[in-house]
């Protein structure tokens, strides 16, 4: 029999990129789930069609075998777990607390038949989130579990760098269970997160200097996508290729991505051609136009994304180590702030905190950034110049 393999979530991580991966590393994969059509549909079938797109070329693959549990079906839950030799979660983070039980019960039973270890790859966009799935299963645990949990359980970081767009309605109604994705295939994973062996697992790549890679994917990749959402969004246009395309967007893109890198640099003496090299092979990534990546999609949630430590301001942060202004960063945060899509509420809400309070407040206040100190103005005067002309000539 097969080895098995559990994955908390069969969405679009969780089916489009991890499931593949388990799947081809010779697992027979356990998707738990609270879709109930889409968790019958991989019942009955055992297999699933994903589909790796880029622009006209396509290729169609058969993962399995799957089998499918729904969440509320907890004791088959646990027994899959007690018996399961990898495991990860692909929720959402903000859904981490409600699989913290299904995980714990399942390791009680491990626990009780001194299983041999047990590693979750936490494939969340959250930073620190396998401290903090740890955290939440072991309120979950009995006391005498603690010392099974500590000694026999990893909970791993990873970079998920897979782009994977959601299934339109369209898709949906012809399958319930396809999953349309880029071909990118790696999976950076934090190799002092593993407890025991390390599972082989096809992709994946366990590192040593981890925070290295979550800085890369998070001020450069996701940094990429936030400007080519918020200035494209300005620009007029309504996909991430199309964004690319304009001449302006790309000049911002280029020059932020550009201070992303002297600033991971600067921190984490990371080698300057690796980092281009990246940048490069982005562009690229971006250009695929049959993934229909919207602007919308992109950049919704602006809120999140202009976070001291996310995508736009953290990536800022780190520049201003090098000494110098980093200007086209600051026309990103400044396009974030005029992102006002009405199909967004979060969106919706800033640009009314910004016409009660003001510019300079909400900017402190979204992203701790002083309004008076260089960086401050250089984003006030370029939203100011995006309220007057949002199609402005940015830098």
């Amino acid at each position: 029999m097969s080895a098995e393999a559990v994955i908390f979530g069969a969405g679009n991580i969780g089916r489009g990129f991890i499931g593949q991966l388990f799947s081809e590393s010779g697992f027979l994969v356990h998707f738990v789930d609270i879709d109930r059509e889409l968790v019958e549909t991989m019942n009955r079938h055992g297999t699933y069609r994903l589909q790796t797109v880029y622009n006209d070329e396509k290729v169609d693959l058969q993962v399995g075998p799957v089998r499918a549990i729904h969440g509320s079906q907890t004791d088959h839950v646990a027994e899959v777990v007690s018996r399961a030799a990898i495991g990860a979660t692909a929720v959402g983070a903000s859904a981490l607390k409600h699989i913290a039980p299904l995980i714990a019960k399942g390791l009680e039973r491990r626990a009780g038949c001194n299983a041999g270890p047990f590693n979750v790859l936490v494939c969340e966009n959250l930073k620190g989130a396998a401290k903090t799935m740890r955290g939440l299963v072991r309120e979950r645990l009995a006391k005498q579990t603690h010392e099974y949990l500590e000694r026999n359980v990893g909970f791993v970081d990873t970079v998920i760098g897979r782009m994977v767009p959601v299934p339109t309605p369209e898709m949906r109604q012809a399958d319930v269970s396809f999953i349309r994705v880029e071909p990118y295939k790696e999976l950076p994973v934090d190799r002092s997160g593993f407890v025991g062996p390390i599972p082989t697992v096809t992709a994946m790549m366990p590192q040593d200097h981890f925070p290295l890679f979550t800085a890369r994917k998070l001020y450069i990749h996701n940094c990429g996508h936030a400007l080519l959402a918020y200035t494209g969004y300005l620009r007029g246009c309504t996909y991430g290729y199309e964004a690319l395309e304009d001449p302006v967007v790309r000049r911002v893109l280029e020059g932020g991505l550009n201070e992303s890198i002297a600033g991971i640099v600067a921190e984490y003496g990371a080698d300057r051609a690796w980092l281009e090299e990246h940048v490069r092979d982005l562009k690229r990534r971006f250009a695929n136009q049959a993934l229909g990546d919207t602007v919308l999609r992109l950049g919704r949630d602006p809120v999140r994304k202009l976070n001291p430590s996310d995508r736009l301001v953290g990536a800022a942060l780190l520049a201003l180590k090098t000494g110098h202004l980093p200007r086209h960063l600051a026309w990103g945060i400044a396009a974030a702030l005029r992102f006002d899509p009405q199909e967004d509420s979060c969106s919706v809400d800033l640009q009314q905190q910004i016409r009660t309070q003001g510019i300079g407040q909400v900017l402190a206040n979204v992203t701790s950034i002083d309004p008076e100190s260089p960086l401050g103005k250089t984003v006030v005067s370029a939203y100011q110049r995006l309220t007057q002309d949002r199609t402005a000539d940015m830098p």
